[in-house]
């Protein structure tokens, strides 16, 4: 009896001492670390993965959906951004510092407006408050608003812009009136060659054939409100940035980009078109 108590002790401490083998040699679980979420706790930095492409901010984006700038839309050109505006494509390219201006990229945000007229839009309180020495010990405020005096002068000198010298382009017969979505000016009649004429006096901004639907174009600017477009010519007779008088030939008649000959005469009153017959004489 002894002889098998001591025996059992011995398979029981063996036993034991198997158990406590398998228990250390057994594997870790392991558990997800408690975050702390109390006072106390630190942010965690977030680190990108550099196989991840940045997203390319195109030139302009911080000005979107600002006053006096356009978002570029599929099909756009310099040139009809600018005309739509009411500016010569130059000063566009150079307010936007674009280098190449036949490359503008689908929304891409362009100053279409001069940086002058942008900083004088900037809104303004209309109040003026300045601190007043007073009989007490508190101190009290004087508002004053401000003075409009000083805009009418602006205001007759934008009615003077206004009042321009007009006159015919060609003397064709009216083959086609304005409208505001199919037709944006006139279509008149004429020859091939025939002459075309200043509207009035202005300075040349545009040259070319790059306008789709205008064929060979030319673009004057009167002054900072007008601007006068001459399409589907067949000879093109002035250069960029040379100035002309009203009556003088600048083009001759074809139908360039056109079914027939004719002129499509446009007037644009800061860039939004309007009827050319409420400005051209009687006839």
């Amino acid at each position: 009896m002894l002889g098998l108590w001591r025996r059992g002790l011995s398979l029981g401490a063996v036993f034991g001492a198997s158990l406590l083998l398998v228990a250390c040699s057994s594997p870790r679980i392991n558990r997800a670390p408690v975050e702390d979420r109390g006072s106390n706790a630190k942010p965690v930095a977030v680190v990108m993965d550099p196989a991840t492409p940045a997203v390319k901010q195109l030139p302009g984006f911080e000005n979107a959906g600002k006053p006096g700038y356009y978002m570029v839309k599929p099909g756009d050109t310099l040139t009809r951004i600018a005309l739509d505006n009411g500016q010569p494509w130059k000063d566009v390219a150079r307010w936007n510092n674009l280098d190449k201006p036949n490359q503008i990229e689908v929304g891409q945000v362009l100053r279409v407006v001069p940086p002058v007229v942008l900083a004088a839009a900037a809104p303004t309180s209309g109040v003026v408050t300045r601190p007043v020495a007073s009989s007490g010990t508190s101190s009290a405020t004087i508002s004053t608003a401000p003075n409009t005096v000083a805009s009418k002068p602006q205001t007759e000198a934008a009615s003077a812009e206004d009042q321009l010298d007009w006159s015919w382009p060609v003397n064709g017969p009216v083959l086609a009136g304005f409208d505001e979505v199919k037709n944006k000016g006139l279509d008149l009649g004429g020859a091939a060659g025939e002459s075309v004429l200043a509207a009035a006096d202005g300075k040349v901004v545009y040259v070319g054939a790059g306008l789709r639907g205008y064929g060979n174009l030319i673009i004057l600017k009167h002054n900072n409100t007008y601007l006068t477009a001459y399409a589907h010519n067949q000879a093109l007779l002035v250069k960029e940035d040379q100035s002309v008088r009203k009556g003088q030939k600048i083009a001759e008649m074809g139908s360039s980009d056109a079914d027939r000959v004719k002129l499509h005469f446009e007037v644009r009153r800061q860039g939004k078109p309007v009827d050319p017959a409420k400005f051209l004489p009687i006839r």
